[in-house]
């Protein structure tokens, strides 16, 4: 039994991991801005299309692996200073209008360069490589996901606690009008926030398209939108929640897409019945009776409107 489950349980873990660095974009910008960043998942996407044509042009893979991550933090740099910084002060329906605008943005340009062509990722030597772990045949990076996941997190947490420009946002995420009056730059909190969720979303993307080698102009909306779930899971604006919500959705997901094989050689089952359809169903589902029972998700603090 444990045979079956443990190749699925390692895979949740590993695509968990890549989750959860795309959910921490959507849970900082939100903790700072209180907006859902929508473009986030097609910023994963675009770092996936970069890397493939960097590694097509003939660069070598050590040169271009930190190339795609530095375009990728680019890109959110830019994405913040052009359709959210003009709306700084906008409704905040203006904001997720725009957001959304960037998002088919971001996929209009993808199709018109690519022509709606999959494109290959390159296999990045080291951990494109496979590996045995018990009875499971996986990649090097299945392994190295959930390690690079928490190394990242904890550095990000100690920049958060532990530095000035940590100190800047943690201010500003509490009270964003009294961090201005005291003197903090709130336009460099804001674009370092965007910088580094991209940065983490370019990590995410190597990881990803390392193990699911195809890359279109969609490919970054299922990815995103669960990473997004996974945030609200956690309770949006708790970065702690974002990684253990992705890291829960990407489990469970796998261990549903294994379902009918673990029943049938359990012998609950006499074939198949097709329950894999409804892996992502149950994200979705997850999202529906969390807004229910605690709309705040499991680590989310309750706010109160001042007056």
């Amino acid at each position: 039994m444990w045979d079956t489950v443990f190749p699925y349980l390692l895979s949740g873990i590993s695509v968990g991991g890549q989750y959860a660095l795309i959910a921490i974009g959507y849970t900082m910008v939100y903790g700072i801005l209180r907006l859902i960043n929508f473009a986030h998942g097609d910023v994963f996407m675009v770092a996936g299309i970069v890397m493939v044509y960097i590694a097509a042009s003939g660069i070598p893979l050590w040169i271009s692996v930190p190339a795609v991550l530095i375009i990728t933090a680019v890109i959110g740099f830019v994405i913040e200073r052009v359709a959210y910084k003009p709306l700084r002060s906008a409704p905040r329906m203006s904001v997720m209008i725009s957001a959304i605008g960037v998002s088919y943005t971001l996929q209009n340009l993808v199709l018109y360069i690519t022509g709606g062509l999959n494109k290959q990722y390159p296999a990045i030597p080291g951990i494109s490589a496979s590996i045995q772990i018990g009875s499971a045949t996986t990649k090097v990076v299945t392994v190295i996901t959930p390690i690079l996941v928490i190394l990242l997190v904890v550095a990000l947490v100690m920049l958060i606690n532990r530095t000035k420009i940590g100190m800047a946002m943690r201010a500003v995420s509490k009270d964003f009008e009294t961090a201005q009056l005291m003197g903090i730059k709130i336009n460099s909190v804001i674009s370092t926030t965007f910088v580094i969720g991209s940065f983490l979303a370019g990590v995410g993307s190597v990881l990803y398209f390392t193990n699911y080698p195809t890359v279109i102009q969609t490919s970054g909306a299922m990815p995103g939108l669960k990473a997004f779930v996974a945030a609200v899971f956690g309770g949006i604006g708790s970065i702690p929640g974002a990684v253990i919500g992705a890291f829960i959705i990407g489990i469970v997901e796998n261990l549903i897409k294994g379902l009918d094989v673990i029943l049938f050689k359990a012998g609950l089952i006499a074939k198949p019945l097709g329950l894999a359809i409804f892996s992502d169903a149950f994200t979705f589902a997850l999202l529906i009776i969390i807004l229910v029972v605690k709309p705040t998700g499991l680590f989310g603090e309750k706010t109160t409107d001042k007056v």
